[in-house]
């Protein structure tokens, strides 16, 4: 999406939000000021101004913290925000945001774990991609698109799958999805 975009000259950032220590997301998304906390030696920007005329792509965006869920819902709705620690200084914000979770956010809503609102404003163009295990044929692509990647990572040449290993790949349940194939390879 980014790439194929008018902000593709922009920066793209990607975070992942059930890899942060809640306490510090607001600080990893929108920054903080000198002095902000215990550990704040100097100023540093978050991924809302490192992705500006960029994308922002929240990865399991589900798990971010209500308070944080707030100001991210500003950030959309106003397109402004404010470091941790930095009062009274409203910081301009034109980034595109792209969210991903494996959670019903539907359910997260009803249960009161997610912001109804923030809901409503990242569903504008929902994009449902189904399970690996409903899709066996995406498979033989995926698995050599990912043998490429394994490639280079290692240095081997040449690494390819029989039909035999195809179908057996195919016949697999994949709870994991396509990070559980990439370990498999």
């Amino acid at each position: 999406i980014h790439q194929w975009s008018l902000r593709a000259a922009g920066p793209f950032m990607a975070l992942n939000c059930s890899a942060i220590v809640p306490e510090l997301a607001g600080s990893e998304l929108f920054g903080h000021e000198r002095g902000a906390f215990t550990g704040a030696d100097r100023r540093r920007d978050g991924r809302v101004s490192l992705a500006e005329k960029g994308t922002l792509l929240l990865d399991e965006v589900a798990d971010l913290p209500l308070p944080v869920q707030a100001q991210l819902l500003r950030v959309i709705q106003e397109r402004v925000f404010e470091r941790v620690g930095g009062a009274n200084s409203l910081l301009h914000a034109d980034v595109r945001l792209i969210a991903a979770t494996h959670k019903d956010l539907v359910e997260e809503v009803r249960s009161g774990r997610f912001r109804e609102d923030l809901y409503f404003r990242l569903n504008t163009f929902p994009i449902d991609v189904p399970p690996l295990r409903d899709r066996p044929g995406d498979i033989p692509l995926l698995a050599s698109h990912l043998l490429q990647r394994i490639a280079k990572e290692t240095g081997m040449s040449g690494l390819a799958l029989g039909s035999a290993a195809l179908r057996m790949l195919e016949a697999q349940p994949w709870r994991g999805n396509v990070r559980e194939l990439y370990n498999a390879l």
